[in-house]
């Protein structure tokens, strides 16, 4: 049997969290209690915005989007760990792995993407003021949101489809929780020279430009923050942005962490604690982040919560 044809008949073995069955019981309920924290926190968010008509506004538009980019982003990867852990199977089929990749890579380019985009929504805000409602209209929004998904699905298959023309080797162990590309593209036997050149262009065009799109944003509207004379009013235009400016932090700084820890390949213990911050802590701290520091977003979770579950009345015996 031919190498390639071997690979996907076999799949592969995802042991990154490999370890005595103790240890394994431990891990399951931290994922799964992070996951559901996760996908409950971003729901609550999606529902916040789709119920409040005050939260009906282009920067709200986009959170509900980022809410579900990251409910997808950890879903990918969190849910078959959890039932290889619960099996104690790390096995993957070769479609399974390849599907895994492409949402991988689809939800990872439309969270940068939407945040680029908010932090867009957020220069207009504040450095055009008087011609936001003009600039911000709904089609453009939409069109954005649709840019946004449709560069994602085209980077994710520009980045998945090479991999069918590779032959694996009848080594197939992951050292990862997930098939994630670049461990995959170590497995491979035949030359995965262009798969490496794809990968570093697309990471460039959606990861490297979007993130200086950010800085020039920021730059900007630092730069008009300053030039408002009230400390007041500094100080209230700043908070509106705190919340994404936070977030964005959060999600590049520990991006970079799992560059970095791969690229070191130091211990792959870090790595793993790097990704997991990446895929399961980040995605979770979103819903908290702005729920905690804005004051519209607060009002509207509570009157969700008086939606959901109206206070019972007493009534009064005869």
């Amino acid at each position: 049997m031919e190498p390639q044809n071997q690979s996907r008949a076999l799949g592969f073995l995802l042991s990154g969290f490999s370890g005595s069955r103790e240890v394994q019981f431990l891990l399951f309920g931290l994922f799964l209690t992070l996951y559901l924290a996760t996908v409950l926190g971003n729901l609550l968010i999606i529902l916040s915005i789709g119920t409040d008509r005050h939260l009906h506004t282009p920067m709200y538009f986009f959170l509900a989007h980022l809410s579900w980019a990251d409910i997808g982003f950890v879903s990918t990867t969190v849910l078959k760990m959890l039932n290889n852990i619960r099996t104690q199977n790390p096995a993957i089929s070769y479609r399974g792995c390849l599907s895994q990749i492409f949402f991988f890579i689809v939800f990872g380019c439309l969270d940068n993407l939407l945040l680029t985009v908010m932090a867009y929504d957020r220069c207009v805000a504040i450095c055009h003021p008087l011609h936001y409602t003009a600039i911000m209209h709904p089609q453009l929004c939409g069109l954005l949101v649709l840019g946004c998904w449709g560069l994602s699905v085209l980077a994710s298959l520009l980045e998945t489809l090479p991999v069918l023309r590779l032959a694996f080797c009848t080594h197939r162990d992951i050292h990862h929780f997930f098939c994630d590309l670049p461990q995959v593209l170590k497995l491979a036997c035949s030359d995965s020279l262009l798969n490496h050149v794809v990968v570093y262009a697309t990471t460039a065009l959606l990861g490297v430009v979007p993130f200086n799109a950010i800085l020039v944003s920021y730059y900007r509207i630092v730069s008009a923050i300053l030039r408002i004379s009230s400390a007041g009013a500094r100080s209230k235009a700043f908070s509106t942005c705190a919340s994404h400016l936070l977030v964005v932090s959060l999600f590049y700084g520990t991006g970079l962490g799992v560059y970095l820890s791969s690229a070191a390949t130091v211990s792959s213990t870090l790595s793993l604690v790097a990704s997991v911050m990446y895929t399961m802590v980040t995605p979770m701290l979103n819903p908290f982040i702005y729920s905690l520091r804005n004051k519209e977003m607060r009002g509207a979770l509570g009157r969700l919560w008086h939606l959901l579950l109206p206070p019972q009345t007493g009534t009064k015996l005869s």
